[in-house]
């Protein structure tokens, strides 16, 4: 098979930040904060932050589910690009890693416009469920692999019709297409990437940026 793809060297990723990225300071400075972290390489690039932005702002979104917000960057860009009455619903069970996140909100001056709930992801979801079905514009997915099957099913039912469903890390740092890998993350995204194929229900598009995202509109 022709293969037409530009490999992303270092050279020619640090030319696409220098000449595409927009990034606030505030975010650079969440950034910087959060690489002194040992969980650092948990964030999001910055080019991923800004197509994200990218998206919310072309689907003039209201209304945003966020499953896994770590120290809050991704849920930052989104805030800072969207109108003052979006509001922005995070899931997380650390304490430390999102009061780093609530530092830098309030920083920016968003803090109201993102509600964070501190439990387990699914409960969040499931209490969502009971009222808000089919109101949000979008969801980000970025947390813990196991359980990616079980925050896709919710996030379909959440948003609207025409709606995105955003999953990161489908590529699991090239794992999912190396088949000596079994662990159960590598797996759960790989079934995940399989079921996705044929899943009538969306439209889909896998966006090679970061470490892979794959986005599911509702039909």
């Amino acid at each position: 098979m022709l293969k037409t793809i530009v490999q992303m060297t270092d050279s020619l990723y640090d030319y696409m930040l220098d000449t595409w990225l927009r990034e606030p300071e505030i975010l650079c400075e969440l950034r910087s904060e959060t690489a002194k972290l040992d969980m650092s390489a948990m964030q999001i690039s910055p080019d991923q932050g800004q197509f994200m932005a990218f998206l919310v702002t072309m689907l003039n979104a209201k209304n945003i589910l966020e499953v896994g917000t770590f120290t809050g960057y991704s849920a930052l860009a989104m805030a800072l690009a969207t109108d003052h009455d979006t509001k922005i619903t995070c899931c997380d069970v650390s304490e430390e890693w999102t009061n780093i996140a609530k530092k830098f909100w309030e920083k920016a001056g968003v803090g109201s416009k993102i509600s964070l709930q501190i439990a387990p992801a699914l409960e969040t979801l499931d209490k969502l469920l009971l009222t808000n079905k089919s109101s949000f514009d979008f969801a980000f997915i970025d947390a813990d692999k196991s359980n990616y099957d079980n925050y896709y099913e919710a996030c379909l039912q959440l948003v609207r019709k025409g709606g995105v469903v955003a999953i990161d890390n489908v590529f699991w740092g090239g794992s999912v297409a190396d088949e000596s890998q079994q662990d159960e993350d590598t797996i759960a995204i790989r079934v995940l990437n399989k079921k996705l194929k044929t899943d009538d229900r969306v439209d889909l598009s896998i966006v090679p940026i970061g470490d892979g995202l794959t986005l599911a509109r509702k039909k």
